[in-house]
């Protein structure tokens, strides 16, 4: 039988081939092979200094906001009565800090978000799965899922108010809703899209029913679910914003409804610094869980 790979190989690819070729290289700055032949990693001090200046860069554009707002409102290009200066926001928030219970309103703002966006994000995962998975499931909840979708969530807040009052009840059911849909579309999208030789492949070796979708389909479906509860970590303070505004005897949404009757401007903008920070936390959080649940994605992405 002749061979089909009978040519000899050319000097270059020879000279890549060679262990030598691939141990060594050239010691930093000296311009010669080093004497062991060993190969010389990166230095660990060149990728902190990158990750130094990654997180640098991203403080430019906030910086450059902040020293906007510093030279707008200090210069009465704003007037006071529009937008606080930044001294007036401090003050005002370490009276609330001080005088009132600002982190007890904070504790329970984080807790109503936390609740609803964790019963959104558990229901809108499960169908999604459902309906990425079963053909019965899309056509039975599909088209449902879409017309609740379609109807603007701020709307519902009165008639979620005389279903359920003013209590915390109503207030979780919402934020609830709000993330649902998110949750639903990426998972169902994301299921949908796996690839069925994959599946197959699993059920060959045994896996059927919760073990199939646990450990084969749900991973792989992972970048699509995270993706999702991304988007619903975002939406759960907007909805909350929106829970808070009616009927709240608590949370940040109660000081902004005591600074909107009060006309106190410093106050309304130490709200809004304060849900952007909780914004910003949510989608952090999920980001750092993106990091642990899909580890190789630091190898396998563009960059």
């Amino acid at each position: 039988m002749t061979r089909v790979f009978s040519r000899e190989p050319t000097p270059a690819v020879t000279q890549l081939a060679t262990p030598a070729a691939v141990t060594t290289a050239r010691e930093p700055g000296s311009g010669t092979v080093p004497p062991d032949g060993l190969v010389r990693l990166q230095p660990e001090s060149t990728t902190n200094r990158r990750r130094r200046f990654s997180f640098a860069l991203r403080l430019v554009i906030p910086a450059a906001i902040f020293l906007l707002w510093w030279i707008l409102t200090g210069t009465h290009v704003i007037p006071a009565t529009a937008l606080s200066t930044p001294r007036a926001t401090w003050d005002s928030f370490t009276y609330l800090l001080n005088r009132q219970d600002l982190v007890g309103d904070i504790g329970v703002s984080v807790r109503r978000a936390a609740l609803g966006l964790a019963l959104g994000a558990g229901i809108g995962t499960t169908l999604g799965i459902i309906v990425g998975l079963y053909r019965l499931g899309e056509e039975l909840l599909d088209a449902p899922m879409q017309m609740l979708r379609m109807v603007p969530y701020p709307a519902l807040i009165f008639l979620f108010i005389v279903w359920f009052g003013v209590g915390e009840t109503g207030k979780v059911l919402f934020i609830g809703l709000a993330t649902l849909f998110p949750m639903y579309l990426n998972t169902s999208n994301g299921v949908r899209n796996v690839d069925r030789r994959v599946v197959e492949a699993a059920r060959s070796f045994g896996l059927q029913g919760r073990r199939l979708v646990r450990q084969v389909v749900v991973p792989l479906a992972m970048p699509s679910i995270l993706t999702g509860l991304r988007f619903a970590a975002g939406i759960s303070v907007i909805a909350l914003v929106f829970t808070e505004s009616i009927g709240a005897n608590q949370g940040i949404g109660y000081l902004v409804a005591q600074a909107n009757s009060l006309d106190n401007v410093p106050d309304l903008v130490v709200c809004v610094i304060i849900y952007a920070i909780l914004g910003i936390g949510a989608d952090l959080l999920v980001r750092l869980l993106e990091r642990f649940a899909m580890p190789w994605r630091r190898h396998s992405a563009v960059r």
